[in-house]
């Protein structure tokens, strides 16, 4: 039987809250949830929602997942590794097409909006998939997701014990509520079309670093003093205090996560999210508002809900967050 929809990632941040909404709208035999994690499947088949395997690293998984499935909602893999990521993707875009699915939603990121020339680390693993979904030939949607605002901390590096933050030339930003986004991507699939097109999906507020900073005072009472440095003094500053002994690699990463940012890959704006909720879309200032009045020392990963099995506090930080 033909399935309609498949949510992979759906036991994430933004999968789980995709599935949400296609459940509100979508009869139960339309749509299935997806995941790597098997132990998952009892989660869903309680609540009345069929379940499939779906491991980037096993392909035999994935042609067993994507049989006879329409749509495929692709949540990108939560990996530091670019190379093992884009290798992770190759899989699902080879075992789309094997199995004849017939569109293919793929979430990438929005940092350089619509171009296609930011050079931050993490959104390269995007341009890269993006790059394989158009040589696969075969159809997809690549939707660049605004910045979530629930991740606001990641910006400042800024932890509810912290006395100083620093910030990189104070660029602007554009901060996205993730369940606007879910209930645009839901809508955005239910709708269809955009055959082989990138789309971008933000909110329109653009705010700096010190704004976030002042919500964050405002809000909690506290008084975090705010210090200016240029790209390159933010990092030597991190690495002259970094011992964990990190590659130059990793700062140079670091550094170009702070260039982007200054240089406004991270100041966004377009209509569609709009569009497609048909509302304004909330503030990144008012979503910030909320997560610190629902708990004042919410911070990243604790904010988000993202795994950190493993990884040192010290190094959940800049672009490193955007791959988990």
């Amino acid at each position: 039987m033909t399935l309609k929809y498949l949510i992979s990632g759906a036991t994430g941040g933004l999968g789980s809250r995709v599935l949400a909404h296609i459940a509100a709208h979508v009869p139960s035999s339309e749509y299935a949830a997806a995941s790597s994690r098997e132990s998952k499947r009892h989660y869903f088949e309680e609540r009345g929602i069929a379940f499939r395997h779906a491991d980037f690293n096993e392909p035999i998984t994935l042609d067993a997942a994507f049989e006879d499935v329409e749509n495929l909602f692709f949540v990108s893999m939560e990996n530091f590794d670019n190379d093992w990521r884009v290798r992770q993707h190759k899989n699902v875009i080879e075992a789309a097409k094997r199995t004849g699915v017939k569109h293919v939603w793929y979430t990438s990121l929005s940092f350089g909006g619509l171009e296609s020339d930011s050079k931050l680390g993490v959104q390269k693993a995007h341009l890269a998939t993006e790059q394989l979904l158009q040589e696969s030939g075969i159809n997809y949607t690549a939707i660049r997701e605004g910045l979530y605002a629930e991740i606001f901390p990641i910006f400042l590096g800024w932890y509810p014990e912290s006395k100083k933050v620093y910030a990189s030339n104070l660029g602007l930003i554009t901060l996205t509520s993730r369940d606007d986004l879910a209930e645009a991507n839901a809508k955005l699939m239910i709708r269809g079309g955009y055959n082989k097109e990138t789309v971008l999906l933000t909110a329109n507020e653009k705010i700096r670093e010190s704004d976030i900073l002042d919500i964050i005072n405002k809000t909690t009472n506290r008084n975090v003093e705010l210090i200016v440095l240029s790209p390159q003094e933010h990092v030597e500053m991190l690495k002259a205090n970094d011992n964990r002994g990190k590659p130059q690699d990793y700062w140079d990463r670091v550094l170009g996560w702070h260039e982007g940012i200054a240089k406004g890959d991270a100041e966004l704006s377009h209509p569609l999210l709009r569009e497609l909720i048909g509302r304004e879309p909330e503030a990144g200032s008012e979503a910030i508002r909320k997560v610190l009045l629902r708990e004042p020392n919410a911070t990243w990963p604790e904010a988000t809900g993202a795994p950190v099995a493993g990884i040192a506090k010290e190094d959940i930080t800049y672009e490193a967050f955007w791959a988990l």
